[in-house]
């Protein structure tokens, strides 16, 4: 028995996020089913990430258990071969038994796009979100200086979360403009369900001048979701990097 670890990138345009969905085709069973026709034994791979329905990744992290004689490094070679074109494994290694994606401590990094402009642009809609609005990108990035830190972002997360805590640390927060696009990265040891999301949904009622940048000082320490803003759509959002500590 061996452990090997996948990097796996995919478009999530066509999927139902990246976990098992009893009526929809997902990154996790489009892999299980690959993997167990490679190998020939039945493969439930172990993501590191969650990605929701429509979210894209360069990165995510997967392993699974097998018996096979294929060399680790090899098996993103012949694994590539038979999944489709949205989905590819950027790296497959033999890693220790023990190692688990969700026990490590890690730095995620995602990057969140928005086209800002007055029409769409269609070489760009299925990786960013649209808004002919004028966003004033110096207020949400003041705003941004209220959330890096050690926080309670109970206010930041969709209320199906289940976790023991909503105390989560973001590292590192900013946002960049070129010509039309508009970039928001963020990373942190952890992120709640549609944390990131919703941030970006509260920094774009700030850019448009709705909650000064302030504000979101006060929905931070009022731990209410119903303060923060919508749920940004997800064809915006890019898990980017994935650094284990």
């Amino acid at each position: 028995m061996k452990r090997v670890r996948l990097v796996v990138a995919y478009d999530g345009t066509n999927y139902h996020g990246w976990q098992v969905q009893p009526n929809g085709i997902t990154i996790e069973s489009v892999l299980n089913s690959c993997l167990s026709k490679l190998l020939g034994e039945e493969i439930h791979i172990i993501g590191a990430s969650r990605t929701d329905s429509g979210v894209h990744a360069l990165c995510n992290i997967a392993v699974f258990d097998t018996e096979t004689r294929i060399p680790g490094e090899k098996i993103s070679y012949a694994l590539n071969q038979r999944l489709p074109d949205d989905i590819r494994i950027r790296k497959s290694e033999e890693i220790d038994l023990n190692w688990h994606p969700r026990y490590c401590d890690s730095i995620k990094t995602y990057r969140y796009k928005i086209w800002c402009s007055e029409f769409p642009m269609p070489t760009v809609r299925l990786y960013s979100h649209f808004t002919y609005y004028h966003l004033r990108v110096d207020l949400m990035q003041e705003a941004c200086q209220y959330l890096i830190g050690k926080h309670d972002f109970k206010s930041f997360c969709s209320r199906r979360t289940q976790t023991e805590t909503t105390i989560r640390t973001i590292t590192n927060l900013h946002i960049t403009q070129q010509d039309e696009m508009i970039t928001i990265e963020i990373s942190g040891t952890g992120f709640l369900y549609n944390m990131v999301r919703i941030i970006v949904g509260t920094l774009l009622k700030v850019g448009i001048s709705v909650y000064p940048p302030e504000h979101v000082k006060e929905i931070l320490e009022a731990k209410d979701r119903m303060k923060a803003g919508p749920v940004a759509p997800a064809n915006g959002l890019t898990l980017f990097s994935y650094e284990f500590l």
